[in-house]
């Protein structure tokens, strides 16, 4: 609620506004909306803005609740624990990898609709297996569920951006490709907002209460464990995600730290009792954001869903040139006719250097087929 945070929020939606306005009236705009009018183009690019917010943010709740919480209970120090975050996400991005190129190959048999649908549906089933974890789970069963939605993701992102793209005149596609980028860019972004809002919130719901009584509970004066408790969520947060304990920079300032008995330090300082504290109040914020992502995601998939069947925009073809002015030119006016040529029954036009081509193309000898299908 803090003044300068909405008056940023309206502000950028007024700006969204006009911005609207403008494109709508000057001549080389960088959106065309007009193509929102195409329902495949305007379907894609709603899925791929929900698809982006639901998993956007994930990353990051993934690498907070590894680095934070998980790694270590299981024995990490909190400086390797960013490091480790990250390869123990990697069946993250093996799922996208391997489904992204086998789902882009049978979309173009099959279709978009199905793929892209079913990644979305997938993504959401697993934010579901994700919120049923316990914080303190065991590895293959997280695995298999961010694998499942890298999966989900590589499903959806080929089929979609080529329905999107082979919805639009080819004169459009350009522009096509930039709003694509842009709504999808923009998910990932607002995707973070989003989640570490709900997260926050989240905890600033359960946090302060835990925090108080397990400091308490080790020596900690209470007006200390109070102030310390009463602190924003971010700076717990961002600690453990940055590889520090947070317990430790929490009570730093304080000086507390120097007057408590050696083995209150030490557990206060050591792996286990961050982990264990903030276990109840994160898995409350996981919950919660989870819950979020997945709504997105099968309202992503309904979207999708409806763009309709597959559609390829195909331009007019017009008659070549060198034909219409053989038509349009009255006999015996010196213009090109066109002369029996080849076995086939295709015919040749003398081009401006006096040579010919088959198939009545004056810029060049490139052959066209001329098979009988081409001389009927």
């Amino acid at each position: 609620m803090n003044p300068w945070v909405l008056t940023g929020l309206a502000g950028g939606v007024a700006l969204l506004v006009v911005f609207c306005l403008v494109e709508t009236h000057i001549a080389e705009p960088m959106f065309q909306l007009s193509l929102f009018r195409i329902r495949a183009f305007a379907a894609g690019n709603l899925a791929s803005l929900l698809g982006a917010i639901a998993r956007g943010g994930l990353q990051f709740m993934l690498v907070i609740w590894l680095a934070g919480i998980w790694l270590p209970l299981h024995g990490y120090d909190f400086a390797v624990t960013p490091l480790w975050a990250g390869i123990y996400m990697l069946p993250l991005t093996a799922g996208f990898l391997i489904a992204g190129p086998i789902s882009g190959t049978l979309s173009d048999r099959y279709g978009p609709r199905p793929f892209a649908t079913a990644g979305l549906v997938l993504a959401a089933i697993c934010f579901g297996g994700l919120m049923l974890l316990p914080v303190n789970f065991s590895f293959p069963l997280f695995a298999l569920l961010i694998f499942g939605n890298g999966v989900g993701s590589g499903l959806f992102a080929s089929p979609n951006t080529s329905a999107i793209m082979s919805a639009v005149p080819a004169r459009h596609r350009g522009s096509a490709s930039g709003m694509r980028s842009t709504f999808q860019n923009s998910g990932m972004s607002l995707s973070i907002g989003i989640f570490f809002s709900l997260m926050i919130a989240g905890l600033a719901s359960t946090l302060p209460r835990t925090l108080t009584s397990g400091l308490t509970a080790q020596g900690v004066p209470a007006a200390v464990a109070a102030h310390v408790s009463h602190l924003p969520p971010v700076s717990t947060m961002f600690a453990a995600l940055l590889g520090y304990n947070p317990i430790q920079n929490l009570l730093r300032p304080s000086g507390i730290l120097h007057h408590l008995p050696a083995h209150n330090v030490q557990v206060l300082t050591g792996r286990q009792f961050f982990p264990h504290l903030i276990s109840a109040p994160f898995h409350h914020g996981l919950v919660i954001v989870f819950t979020a992502a997945a709504v997105m995601s099968i309202a992503g998939a309904l979207v999708s869903l409806l763009r309709g069947k597959a559609f390829y925009y195909e331009d007019p073809v017009t008659p070549p040139e060198p034909a219409v002015r053989a038509a349009a030119a009255p006999a015996g006016s010196g213009a090109a006719t066109a002369v029996p040529a080849g076995p086939g029954g295709a015919t040749a036009v003398p081009n401006e250097l006096g040579f010919t081509s088959p198939g009545g193309d004056p810029r060049g000898p490139a052959r066209r087929d001329t098979g009988p299908a081409a001389g009927a």
